[in-house]
């Protein structure tokens, strides 16, 4: 475990997530797969997924398996996943017999998987309700992988705070993934090495935004620099207030924000009528995934919706609406026409040369 604070970092590349815009289409779970996740050992790793909520999430019941720091900045014991029981074996499909007018089938009985319980969502028709929930690695200010290390292999780019893990360092002690309260870091058996989301890092690099962000049909994603007032996610974050972490109890000051999901339509009566001033999603559910200012931030949406009903202008809605990439993102100049060195490594938990 590191006794030294990561240096601090000139800038902090952010994202906000609108989840009222996400309809759980996966697209951004396609790009990130055939972009980052495409070799062996890398079958089960979803480096951006979307989840079901109510549900389990993946790895599985990931929120119970500890990580993060306790209220007094201690790092709190975490969990390894287990790849059967917790990720789920990857499977195969019959697709030349399916190609042939067989049936389809998974060539193994699958036990647990991503998406495992998609749209499964919670409550009892006509009340039955739910919402998506993307997740990428938060890239943290204060990262739980990187105070766990003892190889000093996990760090913080200087230019951008993305968090990447150094390979030639790692020596897949895994630390670092149970540690991370997100289990958003993953352990590749084939190279005995963890590996994770680095933010797009060379798209970036290049003026372009993240692939999942890019990707996106529902226009769900900002990204750009937290610093940078012209921007989105500052105006989303910082001005707005509407962009909250998620579980920011877990201490690590995540910088990728969501905006809440609105409560939904009204429930129906056993008659099937609406009962008036009933809400589908429970608000103590949003709550328990973005903390105590979630009223505040619903409360702030609807008055915005009702400005628009009235005909007024909205700045806020306005800004979530985002017709193109130039409303999403904003990354200023790129920096370079190619791919450039990852940069400076942060601080190390041990000496160079030691084990």
């Amino acid at each position: 475990m590191t006794d030294v604070a990561a240096p601090p970092t000139s800038r902090q590349l952010a994202m906000v997530m609108d989840l009222n815009k996400c309809i759980g289409c996966q697209t951004c779970t396609v790009a990130c797969k055939t972009q980052w996740t495409n070799r062996n050992g890398r079958e089960y790793m979803y480096w951006n997924n979307v989840e079901s909520r109510p549900g389990t999430g993946y790895p599985r019941h990931w929120e119970e398996l500890g990580g993060g720091f306790d209220a007094q900045g201690k790092l709190r014991d975490g969990v390894v996943p287990g790849r059967g029981q917790d990720y789920g074996t990857p499977w195969d499909f019959n697709l030349e017999d399916a190609a042939l007018g067989a049936e389809l089938r998974a060539t193994q009985a699958p036990t647990h998987g991503p998406n495992w319980d998609e749209d499964a969502g919670g409550g009892e028709f006509p009340n039955s309700y739910g919402f998506y929930l993307p997740r990428i690695c938060n890239h943290c200010t204060n990262a739980a992988c990187l105070a766990a290390c003892p190889r000093g292999a996990i760090f913080k780019r200087a230019q951008d705070g993305v968090v990447l893990v150094d390979q030639q360092r790692c020596e897949g002690l895994r630390y670092c993934v149970a540690a991370c309260p997100y289990k958003k870091v993953y352990f590749n058996p084939k190279i005995s090495k963890s590996e994770k989301c680095i933010f797009c890092f060379p798209r970036v690099e290049k003026g372009l935004a993240p692939a999942c962000a890019h990707q996106c049909v529902g226009r769900i994603r900002f990204v750009g620099y937290l610093d940078d007032v012209d921007s989105q996610v500052h105006k989303l974050v910082h001005v707005w207030k509407v962009a909250l972490p998620l579980h920011a109890e877990y201490g690590t000051q995540p910088n990728v924000f969501y905006v809440p999901p609105l409560p939904g339509p009204p429930k129906f009566d056993k008659d099937g009528k609406p009962i008036e001033g009933s809400t589908r999603i429970p608000v103590e559910l949003l709550e328990q995934l973005f903390g105590p200012e979630t009223r505040r931030v619903l409360a702030t949406l609807e008055a915005e919706r009702e400005k628009k009903r009235r005909g007024k202008k909205s700045e806020l809605l306005d800004l979530l609406i985002a017709f193109s990439h130039k409303e999403m993102f904003r990354l200023g100049e790129p920096v370079a026409p190619g791919l450039v060195q990852l940069g400076r490594r942060g601080a190390k938990a041990v000496h160079e040369g030691a084990r």
